[in-house]
């Protein structure tokens, strides 16, 4: 069972799983390694992501775990026969992972949920815009590595316009639609590809206007990523120290409800639309 090359997010993701079921039960990693004729390092790199399992593995520790909700269990064992090279393997060595791991985790989600306060969604973005955004990066870029963050952050919107679209919800404060990251042509040309992309029947807006009464979320930008059974769902928020992935259950439940508690605040989407219509021609 040789360790892999690079860490995915996906097989990260699948160890984190199949150590949360390990110990639920109370057992230690040497104890659960033997049931699979392994050892405690083997384990560890299995769990960390390091090295990957195969399903039928997967299958075993699940009935050594006494785990019984088949759909996880399901969902666990294609995480571990997925051999998928997605696009975003292209930028291994040019990005950092965390680029790479948002990118492969948005490809696998059944549903997408965000909320931007700040700025328009990196999903919405046009070249222009996200160029933009990343002029700001300290220390500045080159346009060596400007680049490949705008050019990947334009295919990741192959999640939501591609042949099998991803359904989208974005919730965005009326500040992020005004914000003007560069100049008025460059913010009213974004405007109006939120436009057309929210034609879409799978993308919905929901737009929080700055006079909204019982708005205290400034700190609730968010990314939510559904995931085949709720347990594998996950989670991103910015902080200090950059991108960080959730998965641990509390945290997840924390966000569901922080989304619904925004969501409370919006316009609906039909307002929302118009909002944004008559913001463009402020332009």
């Amino acid at each position: 069972m040789p360790p892999k090359r690079h860490l995915t997010a996906r097989r990260v993701r699948l160890g984190a799983e199949l150590r949360k079921l390990r110990e639920a039960t109370g057992m230690k990693a040497r104890e659960a390694a033997a049931l699979l004729g392994a050892d405690a390092v083997q384990m560890s790199q299995i769990e960390s992501g390091v090295a990957g399992v195969s399903p039928e593995r997967v299958r075993r520790l699940a009935a050594h775990y006494a785990c019984a909700d088949e759909a996880l269990i399901e969902a666990l064992m294609a995480m571990a026969s997925d051999r998928t090279r997605g696009w975003w393997e292209e930028y291994r060595g040019v990005l950092p992972p965390v680029n790479l791991d948002l990118a492969e985790t948005e490809h696998h989600a059944t549903f997408l949920r965000e909320v931007a306060i700040t700025y328009v969604p990196g999903l919405f973005q046009t070249p222009d815009y996200a160029r933009a955004l990343f002029g700001y990066m300290r220390p500045e870029l080159p346009e060596s590595e400007l680049l490949p963050r705008v050019e990947h952050r334009m295919r990741r919107r192959t999640v939501i316009d591609g042949d099998a679209p991803t359904s989208y919800e974005a919730v965005v404060h009326e500040f992020a639609l005004r914000i003007r990251v560069a100049d008025r042509h460059v913010s009213r040309t974004q405007l109006l590809a939120v436009l057309e992309q929210v034609e879409h029947e799978h993308i919905t807006l929901r737009v929080i206007p700055t006079d909204q009464d019982g708005f205290g979320g400034a700190g609730a930008s968010m990314m939510y990523l559904g995931g085949p059974v709720p347990q594998l769902d996950t989670g991103l928020r910015e902080g200090a120290t950059g991108t960080a992935f959730i998965d641990a259950e509390p945290q997840l439940n924390t966000l569901r409800t922080l989304f619904r508690k925004v969501e409370k605040a919006t316009l609906d989407p039909a307002a929302s639309r118009d909002f944004v219509h008559r913001l463009s021609k402020e332009l």
